[in-house]
């Protein structure tokens, strides 16, 4: 099956055969008919399973053809909960849009001036691209009227309800008609977010997809012990000197380790950034133009900072800190090998961190390989076992029978 065997528009197979497209994904493959069928679609889906284009190729179809209503505002509207993830997604748009006449994409996410947002949003577009926050501030101050929403696209939706944004997201669902063809994607159907699909979609068909890097066939995943900050600090400067290493991208758990590891890289020599939320637009924009371009060797990310990142030079992945979930250690290790390439992921850690590592390995389905680094052992792994004391030592000798005869 080829994507020249999919009902698509011409110009859209255009585009795509332009990108080197021939083959569907099996998310493509499971979605795209039902999809341009009109049937509302919830689907487990990963990054890497290709499934951005599996929700915007029969999109942009759909808008080939008449509006169901005339009014002013997007007929495709698309949610996502960072920043990084909308541009992405955009960008995505744009391309596939290429060949198709009067098909404009509009952008907007927290961070971005009004003004800017004011003026594109008062252009005729298409789609709109947007962050569940900044799209409640353009509802409530008049700029953008979704009355005409043909089709609501609701992506990452477990990430959307992690950071809070189940009310705007049920309000924004509310300004669309009750006719609309709603798809959602996420990593897990389960919990909120099944309880979410069940109050906005109709009659949905569920698919699931399994992405590519969550097999791990190309990426090596490593383990290395330690027994303190100190330990960390010192594996860490190491294996950033490995030659072999292109670009990396380095996860702590918080914003302001990302800043003092940074600060501490820098000392050390290497080139290093941080990306996380307490960062503005301009700020964000250009560490990752800089990753992207290859000015950035070394990325310090929080996991909602760099969730969507897909910068295909990024030869490492480094868990300075341990995820408290084993589905963003998967999101984490996807940010290298990607398109078929090879990628390394390195995890630390320290002692109270072994019931994280055996999570993971069960919801991987896969050993990580314990390394070692000659001379930075870690101790808490490699000290003797203390003997038991000899009047806790369990008696091992057959005790002397008492004789009962007379």
């Amino acid at each position: 099956m080829t994507f020249s065997d999919k009902n698509l528009h011409p110009n859209i197979l255009k585009a795509i055969a332009e990108l080197g497209y021939t083959t569907p994904t099996p998310i493509q493959e499971m979605v795209i008919d039902k999809i341009m069928q009109g049937h509302d679609i919830q689907a487990s889906a990963q990054t890497g399973t290709g499934k951005t284009a599996a929700f915007l190729l029969p999109a942009l179809d759909r808008l080939t053809k008449p509006a169901t209503m005339r009014c002013r505002g997007p007929r495709v509207l698309i949610l996502l909960p960072t920043r990084e993830l909308a541009m992405q997604v955009a960008s995505e748009a744009t391309r596939y849009s290429k060949y198709l006449s009067r098909m404009k994409t509009v952008c907007i996410y927290g961070g971005m001036p009004y003004p800017i947002q004011n003026r594109e949003l008062s252009r005729p577009y298409e789609i709109l691209v947007a962050t569940p926050g900044r799209l409640i501030d353009h509802i409530d101050r008049g700029t953008i009227n979704l009355a005409g929403v043909e089709i609501l696209i609701l992506d990452e939706a477990d990430r959307m309800l992690d950071m809070g944004f189940i009310d705007p997201v049920e309000e924004i669902a509310a300004a669309t008609p009750p006719s609309r063809q709603t798809l959602l994607f996420s990593a897990t159907l389960k919990g909120p977010v099944m309880n979410l699909s069940r109050r906005l979609l109709n009659k949905p068909i569920e698919v699931s997809a399994v992405a590519e890097h969550q097999k791990h066939e190309n990426i090596e995943q490593k383990l290395h012990y330690v027994d303190n900050i100190s330990h960390k600090h010192r594996l860490l400067d190491h294996l950033l000197n490995d030659p072999t290493l292109n670009q990396a991208i380095v996860f702590t758990s918080i914003k302001i380790n990302a800043d003092n590891l940074v600060d501490t890289l820098y000392s050390q020599g290497h080139n290093a950034a941080a990306l996380h939320g307490d960062m503005n637009q301009g700020q964000r924009t250009r560490t990752l133009n800089g990753l992207r371009r290859g000015d950035i060797r070394i990325l310090v990310a929080t996991d909602v900072a760099a969730r969507g990142i897909d910068v295909l030079t990024i030869s490492h992945v480094i868990n300075f800190d341990l995820p408290n979930c084993a589905e963003d250690y998967v999101h984490r290790i996807g940010r290298t090998g990607r398109a078929g390439s090879k990628g390394i992921a390195f995890s630390f850690a320290a002692g109270k961190d072994l019931p994280l590592v055996k999570r993971i390995e069960q919801f991987t389905g896969q050993k990580i390989e314990l390394h070692v680094v000659p001379g930075m052992e870690a101790q808490f792994k490699n000290a003797p076992m203390p003997r038991r004391p000899q009047s806790q030592q369990k008696y091992r000798q057959r005790p002397p029978q008492r004789n009962f005869s007379r």
